[in-house]
């Protein structure tokens, strides 16, 4: 339950940042962050199939 309570308190504090920036670069870091993790998980995919 503590750990449910401190993973809602980051994602507050997480969303409260990008409500401080512009839309553009709200966009362009979700984009960012986005294809980060196609990568790792078409990496994971990867190594996982060839075990």
């Amino acid at each position: 339950m503590l750990v449910l309570v401190a993973a809602l308190l980051l994602l507050g504090i997480a969303l409260g940042a990008v409500a401080q920036l512009p839309v553009p670069v709200s966009l362009a870091a979700g984009s960012v962050i986005g294809v980060w993790l196609l990568i790792f998980a078409a990496r994971e995919r990867h190594a996982r199939r060839t075990r």
